[in-house]
C-alpha cells in the first residue's frame, strides 16, 4: 500500500526535520526502521509519551548501541539491505561512528545517503549549533515575516525544520532513488535547512528584484500590508482570514460584506489603511460563524481561523479525511493522495526500541545474531543503573 511500498529506509533517530522526513516516506508506504539509542526514555530526560511523538509514526524502532563495534557491524549489515538512509547529526558525527558515506556506500553502492543539517555539510557555520530560527534568519525569510513596526515573527518551525528541511530531504532522497534506478549508483544528499528555506523564498527574491516587494515588513500584499490579505477579528473575538487578492474576487467580497462601490478597494496602496479600517469595522459586527455562513464556499476567499482543536472538525476537513485519529490521537492524515497506490493509515508511534528483535528479524537478521547482540547489550532497551 502506498507508492513507496518495497523501498527500505534506515533512519538514525533524532529530532525535528529528520524524523518528519522519515514519517513522510513511511506514510507513503516505505518500510522505515528507526535506530534509537539503547537507553530508556526517562534516562534521556524525555517525558513525552511515545504515542504523542507523531512524527515517529508508521515505523518500527530498534535500539542499537552505535558506539559498539558490534553495533556498527550490525548497522552496516542493515545498510546492505536498505535503499536509503536518513541521518540528522552534526557534520562528522556519522564518520566518527564508522557509518559515514564511504563505508556505507562501499557496503551498498546503490544507497541514497540522506544528510539533514541546519547549516549544511560545509561552510564556515557547518560545525556550529543552531535551530530553525537561526537558519531562516540567514535566508531573508525571517526578516520578511511580521507586521509593520514589529520585530520579525517566528513562523513556528515550519519554514526551516519542516519546509526547508524535511520536505527538501524527502525530495532529495526520492530524486536519488530515481537516479539510482538509471545509473545503478547511490550518492549523498546534502539537505541543509538554510538551503531549503532560501529555496522557498525564490518567488520573493524575484519580486524584490523587480521592485514589487518592499524590504519593509507589513508593507506588501502577502505580509499583512494589503487589506485584502489580512486576518480580522469578529464580534465574538474569533478571527477570519480574508484573501481576495484578485480584483474580481475582491469585488465579490466587498459586495457580500455590504461595502458599496465607493469604498476604497485597496487597488491603490495609498488606500490600504482606509480600506483596512472599513473592513475591520464591518467584520467586527458579526461572529465568525455568521460570517462563515455568509462567505464560505464563495469566491470571496474567506475562511475561519481555526485552532488545532477545532480544525479536524471543520466540514471540509471531515469530508476529505484530512485528519485521522490513531491510537486516540487526532493528527493529519498522510499527504498527498494517489488514485491507485493509496497509502494506508499509519501505525502509532512506537516507543524507542520497542520492536528491536522483531524489526531486525524483518530486515533479515538471523535469530542467533539477534540473541547474541541482545545478550551483549548491543541491542534492546537498557536502563542505566540508578545512583
Amino acid at each position: 500500500m502506498g507508492p513507496l511500498t518495497g523501498y527500505r529506509v534506515l533512519e538514525f533517530a533524532g529530532i525535528g526535520p529528520a524524523p518528519m522526513c522519515a514519517m513522510l516516506l513511511a506514510d507513503m508506504g516505505a518500510t522505515v526502521l528507526r535506530l534509537d539509542r539503547p537507553v530508556a526514555a526517562a534516562d534521556l530526560g524525555i517525558e513525552t509519551p511515545a504515542r504523542f511523538e507523531l512524527t515517529n509514526r508508521g515505523r518500527r524502532s530498534a535500539a542499537v548501541d552505535l558506539k559498539s563495534p558490534d553495533g556498527t557491524a550490525l548497522v552496516l549489515d542493515l545498510v546492505g539491505r536498505a535503499d536509503a538512509l536518513i541521518e540528522g547529526f552534526r557534520p562528522g558525527t556519522m564518520e566518527r561512528l564508522g557509518l559515514g558515506p564511504e563505508p556505507c556506500l562501499a557496503r551498498n553502492p546503490k544507497l541514497v545517503y540522506g544528510r539533514m543539517t541546519g547549516w549544511g555539510q560545509d561552510g564556515p557555520l557547518a560545525p556550529a549549533a543552531g535551530h530553525d530560527l537561526n537558519y531562516i534568519a540567514l535566508t531573508g525569510a525571517l526578516h520578511a515575516i511580521g507586521r509593520a513596526g514589529q520585530p520579525p515573527t517566528p513562523p513556528l518551525n515550519l519554514v526551516g525544520d519542516f519546509g526547508g528541511g524535511s520536505l527538501y530531504l524527502a525530495f532529495g532522497i526520492l530524486c536519488g532513488l530515481l537516479e539510482a534506478q538509471r545509473s545503478g549508483k547511490g550518492q549523498v544528499v546534502d539537505a541543509a535547512m538554510i538551503d531549503g528555506a532560501a529555496s522557498l523564498m525564490t518567488a520573493f527574491y524575484g519580486l524584490s528584484a523587480a521592485g514589487l516587494h518592499s524590504g519593509t515588513r507589513g508593507a506588501n500584499v502577502l505580509d499583512s500590508g494589503a487589506p485584502y490579505y489580512e486576518v480580522y477579528v469578529c464580534a465574538d473575538g474569533a478571527y477570519l482570514s480574508v484573501g481576495p487578492i484578485e480584483e474580481r474576487f475582491r469585488r465579490e467580497f466587498y459586495a457580500r460584506i455590504g461595502l458599496d462601490e465607493t469604498a476604497p478597494t485597496g487597488s491603490d496602496p495609498a488606500d490600504w489603511p482606509a480600506a483596512k479600517r472599513l473592513i475591520a469595522e464591518r467584520i467586527a459586527t458579526r461572529t465568525q460563524a455568521e460570517w462563515c455562513a455568509l462567505l464560505e464556499g464563495t469566491d470571496a476567499c474567506v475562511a475561519p481561523v481555526l485552532s488545532l482543536a477545532d480544525a479536524p472538525g471543520h466540514p471540509h476537513n471531515r469530508a476529505r479525511g484530512t485528519f485521522v485519529e490513531i491510537d486516540g490521537v487526532m493528527q493529519p492524515a498522510p499527504a498527498p493522495r494517489f488514485s491507485r497506490s493509496k497509502p494506508g493509515i499509519p501505525t502509532p508511534p512506537e516507543p524507542a526500541g520497542a520492536g528491536t528483535e522483531e524489526a531486525l528479524a524483518d530486515w533479515g537478521c538471523d535469530s542467533e545474531t539477534i540473541a547474541r547482540l541482545k545478550a551483549a547489550g548491543v541491542i534492546g532497551r537498557i536502563a542505566k543503573p540508578s545512583g
